[in-house]
């Protein structure tokens, strides 16, 4: 046990470590500082907390966990892990552990600054206020992180002292819903001690209040939701169920804090709604919009390793203008058919093109439609590398406070009120440049609006990872993908709602050679059936390249739209009911802590 303690104490030591440098952009990774030393100022306390935001995110919360969905798939081959992952293929041994050990890196992180901050005697006012923001984004950290291993894993051990005040360190699993009402009390917390972003000139890679508000609705509307559970004394396979807590006051509110978090934030008035296109833009850019509320850092060789736009992003030929993109996941080709037309949301959250090798603009099939939102050709620069392009990732904007504010409304009234329309309104608006003839009639019932809720943060959060435990807590992950895998293979026999949808495409191929790259979408002609000979020879004289939407050629993931192509076969191949939910903990996690010997998901 004293080794095990040593090493503990080193690894406590080195998370919270950091160099001296005062950009939180370009701060180094985590080393050469003794946390003995820390709590002498809270200059050195600010460093630690910069320190700990790195352990707030990784790849594997827009990789393997950001698939499995009805928005996007795993390109990838049928023996490959995140494929396997993606599609429902679990097992102890590929279970991912990436997050698991980060989010409790910064779980240990915030713990020791909990712990010490309130000891620490202040020489101003000013200086007491600076303490009081770094423990408000100690707490906040906590929850943020403590959420994300939560709605993967279920019940889990929830650290909420430093490691060394710990009497063993064996953590045994502890009832999500203890875990996630201890979230919401850490985000209150930080409430009452952080700064509104308009009054802390903090950058968006911090949290304010504005943003531990959108954490905290969050939190309770999972908190308040579906999860799947089993008997924690047992273990019984029998005992595992999708459902809620038992307590239906506590369920109401959840559901009263977050949409009191939301109003808050949307009574304050600094964040807005911006323009679609212009939110993704800035992002990759590294600039600041009033909708962005929250962003992890990717500046600085210590936090490209995420390789956000190249994994996730649009595919660009190693020989283009732009360097090398290539993404592992695709968005389901029925996806793109769910925006209605005028929805400039659409070509955005989906590329219809890639980049070649001759940086030329080249149409992608409906197989291989990819991820619009973080692409290389929009950036003003290449970047560190072709695999580091320093594109920030997006935890929190100000529509999801929209959107949450309506589905909280709704469930605490058994329908939605005015205040429910209007956020929701909002949001569909911005989607269709504010002309109110094209959204439609807003839904007056509980479970139409409900419905219309999970679709709207389906169109509007496209990719942002969210998507899966979303329709978990929905309680609808088996429905929602069993209906989903229909429709693709509808979508492939042309058959049902895309009896209709165009085989062929007529587009001109345009260059690619530029950054800052104005470029949405390419323009088309759309063919139910192939041209004929006469029609092919006028619009190819004319500069049009014809597409076969349903063949094979493409820049990348060139495999044709067909009910019998393994690919289509083989999505959510592993699909099932009550079972899951929640990814079984890694053989290496349960064999690393004692505490969770027996104690697997009891259907693994």
């Amino acid at each position: 046990m004293r080794k095990h303690r040593y090493i503990y104490i080193a690894l406590a030591g080195l998370l919270l470590s950091t160099s001296g440098c005062k950009d939180f952009l370009e701060l180094p990774s985590e080393k050469d500082f003794d946390s003995s030393t820390i709590f002498e100022d809270a200059g050195k306390v600010e460093m630690a907390v910069l320190g700990a935001y790195t352990s707030t995110f990784n790849a594997e919360l827009f990789y393997q966990f950001g698939m499995g969905n009805d928005e996007i798939f795993s390109t990838e081959g049928e023996t490959n892990s995140k494929n396997q992952v993606s599609n429902y293929v679990y097992s102890p041994a590929i279970s991912p552990t990436s997050t698991y050990t980060t989010m409790y890196a910064g779980v240990e992180q915030a713990n020791v600054l909990i712990r010490n901050i309130p000891l620490m005697t202040s020489g101003s006012e000013a200086e007491q206020h600076q303490l009081n923001t770094l423990l408000g984004e100690a707490y906040a950290i906590r929850a943020m992180n403590m959420l994300h291993v939560v709605r993967h894993f279920g019940d889990v051990p929830y650290p909420t002292v430093p490691v060394v005040e710990m009497p063993d360190f064996a953590s045994s699993r502890v009832s999500r819903d203890t875990i996630l009402d201890g979230c919401v009390q850490d985000l209150q917390r930080a409430i009452e001690l952080l700064p509104w972003k308009g009054e802390s000139g903090m950058p968006v890679e911090r949290v304010t209040r504005n943003a531990a508000y959108g954490l905290l609705a969050r939190t309770a509307l999972y908190a308040a939701g579906y999860s799947l559970r089993w008997d924690l004394a047992s273990y019984a396979p029998g005992s595992v169920q999708l459902a809620r807590r038992s307590d239906t006051q506590r369920i109401q509110a959840l559901y009263e804090i977050a949409r009191d978090a939301c109003k808050a934030v949307v009574d304050r008035g600094e964040n807005e709604l911006v323009d679609y296109e212009s939110i993704f833009r800035d992002l990759v850019n590294g600039k600041y919009n009033k909708e962005s509320m929250f962003e992890y850092g990717q500046k600085g060789a210590d936090r490209n390793e995420a390789r956000l736009g190249y994994t996730n992003g649009i595919f660009a030929h190693t020989q283009s203008f732009y360097n090398k993109s290539q993404p592992a996941m695709a968005a389901l080709p029925t996806y793109y058919f769910e925006f209605e037309e005028g929805d400039v949301r659409r070509d955005v959250t989906i590329s219809n093109y890639a980049i070649t090798a001759e940086s030329t603009h080249q149409m992608n099939t409906y197989a291989n439609h990819t991820i619009g939102k973080f692409r290389v050709n929009w950036k003003a620069d290449e970047g560190v590398s072709a695999a580091q392009r320093d594109i920030n990732w997006i935890h929190l904007r100000y529509a999801d406070v929209l959107l949450m504010y309506a589905e909280a409304e709704n469930e605490l009234n058994n329908g939605p009120t005015s205040v429910a329309k209007e956020m929701y309104e909002k949001v569909r608006l911005r989607a269709f440049q504010n002309d109110r003839s094209q959204i439609g009639e807003t839904p007056s019932t509980y479970a139409a609006f409900r419905d219309a809720i999970i679709q709207e943060r389906k169109l509007e959060l496209g990719f942002e990872g969210w998507r899966r435990t979303d329709l978990i807590r929905w309680g609808i992950l088996y429905e929602k993908l069993t209906e989903t895998k229909q429709e693709v293979l509808d979508l492939a026999n042309r058959t049902g709602r895309y009896a209709a949808v165009p085989r062929y495409r007529a587009y001109k191929i345009t260059d690619a050679k530029a950054f800052n790259d104005p470029t949405v979408a390419l323009a088309f002609i759309p063919f139910a059936n192939e041209p004929t000979a006469t029609e092919r020879e006028e619009l190819q004289n004319q500069g049009y390249t014809i597409l076969d939407m349903y063949g094979n050629t493409a820049a990348f993931f060139n495999n044709k739209l067909a009910a019998n192509e393994v690919w289509v076969r083989n999505i959510y191949r592993g699909l099932e009911k009550n079972k899951v939910e929640l990814f079984p903990l890694s053989t290496n996690t349960i064999d690393a802590n004692t505490g969770l010997r027996g104690q697997q998901h009891p259907l693994y």
